[in-house]
């Protein structure tokens, strides 16, 4: 799982998608995370009333303290899912990932190109791993914590809506893809199709 420095000769781009300026793609990127996050909270109401979120019953400063750390987890699980995706990048043998923010999107991105399954690797990584992480520490809180982390685990998957479709729209490209994800958009290159 190599990435390259440089595009190989006879590759040219045969798709792009950049979530900041195809209004289209970024509009069906975000109904994916609402739909995503319906289907996680509607049956979970069945089993955790959303009610004990709100529980006084331990006084103003626990009901206080559940919702500074919800905003609080939310923010470093942002930092922390990004960090993954740079991580991924590094054992694919980037060199170099850039971080950012755009004001709607958090990114890490590199200069580097990527072979389809690094890059499935890459786009999944954090989903994967924060997905297993939350999943075990979830059932060992109390109820009234039980919101809290699971809404960090909404935001973990509802969140990974983009690396979902592009997944699901590279899987389906030729199997010499390379991939360049310059942070909010991507370029996807294969040997000249005639």
């Amino acid at each position: 799982m190599m990435s390259l420095s440089f595009l190989p000769e006879g590759y040219a781009e045969i798709y792009s998608v950049d979530l900041q300026k195809n209004k289209k793609i970024a509009l069906l990127v975000n109904l994916l995370a609402v739909l995503i996050a319906a289907v996680m909270v509607v049956p979970m109401l069945f089993v955790i009333p959303i009610s004990s979120l709100f529980s006084m019953e331990k006084g103003m400063l626990s009901y206080l303290l559940r919702f500074a750390a919800l905003l609080i987890f939310m923010v470093i699980y942002m930092i922390l899912h990004e960090l993954v995706h740079g991580i991924a990048m590094k054992i694919c043998g980037t060199k170099q990932v850039k971080y950012g923010f755009t004001g709607m999107y958090a990114f890490a991105g590199s200069e580097d190109y990527y072979g389809k399954k690094a890059y499935i690797f890459i786009a999944l990584a954090p989903v994967v791993l924060w997905g297993i992480v939350i999943a075990l520490i979830n059932p060992f809180v109390g109820q009234e914590w039980f919101w809290v982390v699971y809404f960090i685990q909404i935001i973990n998957l509802s969140g990974a809506a983009g690396d979902i479709f592009v997944t699901v729209k590279f899987s389906r490209l030729p199997a010499d893809i390379l991939i360049r994800d310059y942070g909010v958009g991507m370029r996807v290159y294969s040997k000249n199709l005639k």
